[in-house]
């Protein structure tokens, strides 16, 4: 008589299995996490825009950073979470931290124009900022397109900012991530928003979170991610987390919006120099300051080939070009983008 071989599994293996389904439906049935932040506190308002102050735990440099997110999404992906938050790491190495919030534009916004954010918005808050800290120089950070305009910025303001750092940053529109006859159509004008953007006069928050998702060709790796890991409670919280920030999307401005597509997108004005803001000519060899460019490996929003340009576009004698293993949203999520930029920093954070 042959011998009968039972195989038995693991009790550990059945109960990860068990937690795994287990965390799968608690991620899909229960409310969406709290995001908590760091230590802060309000010092300007305009408008819908708040300008947030996180003081360092014990001061260490001098000079203080002031951080710019995208006008596309809420900025609450640089605070995350206690343990992966950019700007909570950047006071941990002893830096203070100031981060513009520029808010969600109701339909009364609807005329307030790029001009106006950079020059009435993002140019006051940093004055504000410097009377607050009481300090002679800052450090601009600006993220994605608060890169762009933080380098807007930098090239027509007098201002005193010491360290310039972009990340992520769209600068040269001539490359971007859409269908090669969707470029064609908008550079030759056949393709406009322009009569879509006059209907809604402000761009709904629902548009823009659709369009999040095509740019990034409605990628369902995460949520894969998500079935095979679910038994791991650090990678869910992550993921509830990153969930939340995604869906969460701001409405824009309609006048700036259209502005961004026809200047940016369309007729790449910053970097042919025709770029002009209040009747300012926005010259980017104007910048002159200490300038560090971060891009990732993974950027699947902005290509290297969009933010490589402005190392020769500008004046600055100290300039330094960093490549990150990194997505676009992952280098925040995790934290990762505060441990990139501090040892930069950190050599150029003193009077």
């Amino acid at each position: 008589m042959a011998a009968i071989t039972r195989f038995k599994l693991p009790v550990t293996n059945l109960e990860t299995e068990r937690e795994r389904w287990h965390q799968l439906y608690n991620v899909l049935h229960e409310p969406k996490p709290e995001i908590k932040s760091s230590p802060r506190q309000s010092v300007w308002r305009k408008n819908k825009s708040v300008l947030w102050f996180y003081p360092a735990q014990e001061k260490k440099h001098d000079v203080p950073i002031f951080m710019v997110y995208s006008l596309l999404n809420k900025p609450y992906i640089l605070d995350i979470s206690e343990e992966t938050s950019v700007i909570g790491n950047l006071n941990k190495q002893g830096y203070d931290v100031y981060m513009f919030d520029w808010g969600s534009p109701g339909l009364e916004d609807k005329g307030i124009t790029l001009d106006n954010y950079v020059l009435d918005y993002l140019e006051m808050a940093v004055r504000v900022a410097l009377r607050h800290a009481k300090a002679p120089e800052i450090s601009l950070v600006g993220y994605c397109i608060g890169g762009t305009l933080s380098a807007m910025l930098a090239s027509i303001t007098d201002l005193p900012i010491k360290n310039l750092v972009l990340a992520a940053v769209p600068i040269d529109y001539s490359d971007f991530i859409l269908p090669d006859k969707w470029v064609k159509a908008m550079h030759d004008g056949t393709l406009s928003l322009d009569r879509m953007i006059d209907a809604y006069e402000v761009i709904p928050s629902e548009f823009l979170y659709t369009t999040f998702l095509a740019l990034q060709g409605f990628n369902i790796g995460p949520n894969v991610n998500l079935v095979t890991r679910a038994h791991d409670r650090k990678y869910v919280d992550k993921w509830r987390r990153m969930d939340k920030w995604t869906r969460d999307a701001v409405t824009f401005s309609g006048a700036a919006f259209k502005q961004m597509l026809n200047d940016l997108y369309k007729d790449n004005k910053l970097v042919k120099g025709e770029m002009t803001l209040a009747g300012k000519k926005v010259d980017l060899s104007k910048i002159k300051c200490s300038l560090l460019v971060i891009t990732s490996t993974r950027d699947e929003l902005v290509l290297e080939s969009q933010s490589l340009p402005v190392m020769e576009l500008v004046s600055s004698e100290d300039k330094t070009y960093q490549l990150v293993e990194a997505g676009h949203v992952s280098i925040c999520l995790t934290g990762q983008f505060a441990f990139a930029v501090e040892p930069w920093l950190s050599t150029r954070s003193k009077f």
